[in-house]
């Protein structure tokens, strides 16, 4: 189906072709079918704000495609981007089986597609599937290790530029071996990374030029690649 933002909308998840091992959409035909009868498909343009830090819990948001910055703000207006969200994440998750008001908010870094299931009926889906339990289980532990990371950031890293380094080294997971280097397809802003390691933005970007500068890494766009990773694994280890 046609969708707005240059985006197709896959509605049945039996013809998706993003399914991934380890996510919520690698579940059995029946709690597949359960999931299908419950949810509304919906698809959302680039800034697109899902739900609000404080706002009381409506459901769950299932991420098909895209990618989501969550974000936790001070009563100073000071933000901290907790994580990105991925196709295959749920979100609202904790608040949504807890009562308790979602804890961030989620905004769209792009054009997304999302599988919304209202709180009462993901509540039964968790009481009818086990399966469907272990695996949001498995988010749950999987966005406490991603809080765990946040906190070295902020806490245990001794200066800036340990936080921007253990920050690119962690991309560098996900990024890919060129003759140049590990190219990282860095979708975050200056401003963004800043609040994803607790500094400033202007301190982002003097530190990414000193790398530069030291032929550490270099840029062009929107990409980054990695050229010296033991310089750079000796910095985030500082």
């Amino acid at each position: 189906m046609n969708a707005p933002y240059g985006m197709e909308l896959r509605e049945n998840c039996n013809d998706c072709a993003s399914k991934k091992e380890n996510f919520f959409c690698d579940v059995s035909a029946p709690a597949l079918s359960a999931f299908e009868r419950v949810k509304f498909t919906s698809s959302y343009p680039s800034g697109a704000v899902l739900f609000v830090e404080g706002q009381g819990p409506r459901g769950v948001f299932m991420v098909c495609k895209g990618t989501l910055k969550l974000t936790m703000a001070s009563a100073e207006g000071k933000t901290v981007l907790v994580r990105i969200a991925e196709a295959g994440e749920l979100l609202g998750l904790h608040s949504t089986i807890s009562g308790e008001p979602y804890e961030l908010t989620a905004e769209a870094l792009e054009p997304c597609q999302i599988n919304f299931v209202r709180r009462h009926d993901f509540l039964m889906l968790l009481r009818e599937h086990p399966e469907v339990y272990a695996m949001a289980a498995l988010q749950l532990t999987t966005q406490y290790r991603g809080a765990c990371h946040q906190i070295r950031y902020l806490g245990l890293a001794q200066n800036a530029t340990e936080k921007l380094a253990r920050f690119l080294m962690e991309s560098a997971n996900k990024g890919e071996s060129t003759t140049q280097g590990i190219r990282v397809n860095l979708r975050l802003t200056h401003e963004e990374i800043a609040q994803v390691i607790g500094v400033s933005r202007e301190t982002v970007t003097r530190s990414l030029s000193e790398l530069r500068n030291k032929s550490v890494i270099s840029t062009k766009g929107p990409h980054l690649w990695i050229r010296n990773k033991s310089a750079l694994v000796a910095m985030a280890a500082a």
